[in-house]
C-alpha cells in the first residue's frame, strides 16, 4: 500500500491520525473523530491553529470560556453545508456529540495567534461550481484565503458520480509567487453510496513520484507534492474535505501543460 494513503484505524474514537511528523512534511495536520452521543473531543492547539468541521451530526462546541453552543445540522457531508469552529493557538477546545458525529480537525502553524474564536456557520461559506460537463464539481469554501486565518485553507468538493475533480491536474508545490505556491494537502475522501469507490493520482513531472491510488470511504489522501487528479465512478459521488497550509497562506496552481488545453474547451 502507498505511503499516501491513510486508511482509517478501526470505527471509533480517534479513527485517522496525520501529523506533519507522519507525513514527512512541515505543515499540515489532521485528525478524524467518529463519535457517539455523549462522547467528546478536547485538544490544545498549542502552536498551531485549528478549524474543526463537523462532517455530520450534531455536537456542542467550547473553545476556552467560548461557548458555541449545539451547531450541526447535516447528517450526511452530501447533504448541505458544514458548521465549522476557528480555533486560534493556545486555546483549548472540546467537542460533546448529541448525536452520532464525524468531526475533522484541520491544523497547521500558528503565526500571530491574534484571531479570536469563531463560528464558521452555513450562512458564513461561499458555494461554487466548478468545471462543465463530466469535470463539473461542487465546491464549498468554508477558510479560503478571503478569510482571516495563519496558515489553513479549508475547502469540501462534491464531484458527482463518473466525473473527474482537481482536474485538468494541477500542483502547488514550488514557492514561486505570483506563479505558483508552496501548499501541502490533504484529502479527507467519502463515497455516496459507501461501497463505490474512486481513483486519485499523485505524480510528478518527472514521476519521480507517480502513486495511483483506490479511493473508498473515509480513507484520506496526502499530497506532499506533484499534480492530484481524482476521478469516481458512474453511480457513486465523491466527497472530499481538503487541508492546505504552506509558508505563504495563498493558493496559486500550475496546470500541467500537456493538459491545459482542456481549459479552453
Amino acid at each position: 500500500m502507498t505511503d499516501l494513503l491513510v486508511k482509517p484505524a478501526g470505527s471509533h474514537g480517534r479513527t485517522i491520525h496525520v501529523t506533519p511528523q507522519s507525513a514527512g512534511w512541515s505543515h499540515v495536520g489532521f485528525d478524524l473523530y467518529q463519535l457517539q452521543p455523549g462522547e467528546i473531543a478536547e485538544g490544545n492547539t498549542g502552536d498551531r491553529e485549528v478549524c474543526l468541521v463537523l462532517i455530520s451530526g450534531k455536537a456542542r462546541a467550547i473553545v476556552e470560556d467560548v461557548d458555541f453552543g449545539i451547531i450541526g445540522k447535516r447528517m450526511s457531508p452530501f447533504d448541505g453545508k458544514p458548521y465549522s469552529v476557528y480555533v486560534p493557538s493556545e486555546h483549548d477546545w472540546i467537542v460533546t456529540a448529541t448525536t452520532e458525529v464525524t468531526l475533522a480537525v484541520c491544523s497547521a502553524p500558528a503565526t500571530t495567534g491574534e484571531l479570536p474564536p469563531r463560528l464558521i456557520g452555513p450562512d458564513h461559506v461561499g458555494q461554487e461550481t466548478r468545471g462543465a460537463g463530466t469535470n463539473l464539481r461542487h465546491v464549498t469554501n468554508i477558510l479560503p484565503e478571503s478569510e482571516p486565518a495563519d496558515s489553513l485553507l479549508v475547502v469540501e468538493v462534491i464531484t458527482p458520480g463518473g466525473h473527474t475533480s482537481s482536474y485538468p491536474p494541477h500542483k502547488h508545490d514550488t514557492d514561486n509567487l505570483p506563479a505558483e505556491s508552496l501548499l501541502e494537502e490533504t484529502y479527507y475522501h467519502r463515497i455516496e453510496p459507501p461501497q463505490g469507490f474512486a481513483f486519485q493520482r499523485v505524480y510528478t513531472d518527472d514521476r519521480s513520484l507517480d502513486e495511483t491510488m483506490l479511493i473508498e470511504d473515509g480513507v484520506v489522501a496526502l499530497v506532499p507534492r506533484g499534480y492530484h487528479p481524482c476521478a469516481t465512478i458512474h453511480g457513486y459521488d465523491l466527497y472530499y474535505l481538503n487541508v492546505m497550509a504552506g509558508p505563504k497562506r495563498t493558493w496559486r496552481f500550475h496546470n500541467a501543460p500537456e493538459h491545459e488545453w482542456l481549459l479552453k474547451k
